[in-house]
């Protein structure tokens, strides 16, 4: 019996995922990964990393990142610490839903979390200060393999959930899909 629940969410293989707790009066047990459970949704590869991000005000965007081909990663994205609005672009370009995105509430509070496959842009906006994010990943960064779009780019026109109080450079600065933008 699995753990969790996953919720299609109408974006090919781009699920949220739901754990189920075992309560009783000392609190709560759950499972935050098992390798076969998340065969379910086609998880073949190992999970090879595991990094943690902080982020200290409110409204502060990160991303949209992805890593080229074949550094292309899955990521299994959970908030442990406050809110965001996590956002995945599905930019597979042989996709039915070729650019669009995919935006869900992820808390402490809900416990929910998002599977990404392979071939997606993902970002985040803080929806309260001193947010902290977990990203397992199947793929290790690779500078070279790194790539952003631009998360204000009006192509993709996501819908962030508050102004924007901060955005590193490197994202402010990433370029925009224009006609030339292929996809991976």
């Amino acid at each position: 019996m699995s753990r969790f629940t996953f919720v299609e969410t109408g974006i090919k293989d781009l699920f949220i995922i739901e754990p189920k707790k075992i309560r009783d009066d000392r609190g709560y047990f759950e499972r935050y990964f098992c390798k076969d459970d998340f065969k379910e949704i086609g998880l073949r590869k190992e999970i090879v990393q595991i990094n943690h991000s902080l982020t200290k005000i409110r409204g502060s965007i990160r991303g949209m990142h992805f890593q080229l081909r074949p550094f292309s990663e899955v990521k299994i994205i959970r908030c442990i610490k406050g809110s965001i609005q996590d956002v995945a672009v599905d930019i597979r370009k042989d996709s039915p839903t070729f650019l669009k995105y995919f935006s869900i509430t992820l808390s402490k509070a809900n416990s929910k979390y998002l599977y990404i496959p392979e071939g997606f842009a993902h970002g985040f906006q803080t929806l309260s200060d001193n947010a902290e994010v977990l990203y397992l990943t199947t793929a290790p960064f690779e500078s070279s393999a790194d790539m952003s779009i631009n998360p204000l780019d009006i192509t993709l026109n996501i819908k962030w959930n508050l102004d924007i109080t901060n955005i590193s450079p490197k994202d402010k600065n990433a370029p925009f899909i224009d006609d030339d933008f292929i996809g991976i």
